[in-house]
């Protein structure tokens, strides 16, 4: 994902996050079963926090700080970490 981001922080941001939500929809889908919601949640932060990387390295000026960063994150939301396959049942 580290590499994804960085190959194409050039487009559109409204196109990096549908992709961005594809991906982690995907994510969860393989990986969202029952007692894994921690490392679900680990990576969904860990892709918030490539993207603010390389979203800061688009131009020679800093773009974001964090609160402008999750003010960005509230108009362009990524998907929440969710369960999809419960093993208890």
């Amino acid at each position: 994902m580290w590499r994804y981001i960085r190959e194409n922080r050039h487009i559109p941001t409204d196109m990096l996050i549908r992709k961005l939500n594809e991906v982690l929809i995907g994510y969860d889908h393989y990986y969202g079963i029952t007692d894994n919601y921690a490392s679900l949640q680990k990576f969904h932060f860990n892709i918030r926090k490539f993207l603010f990387y390389w979203l800061n390295r688009r131009s020679q000026r800093e773009s974001y700080i964090w609160e402008g960063f999750r003010d960005f994150m509230k108009t362009k939301p990524l998907v929440a970490p969710k369960i999809y396959v419960s093993i208890c049942a």
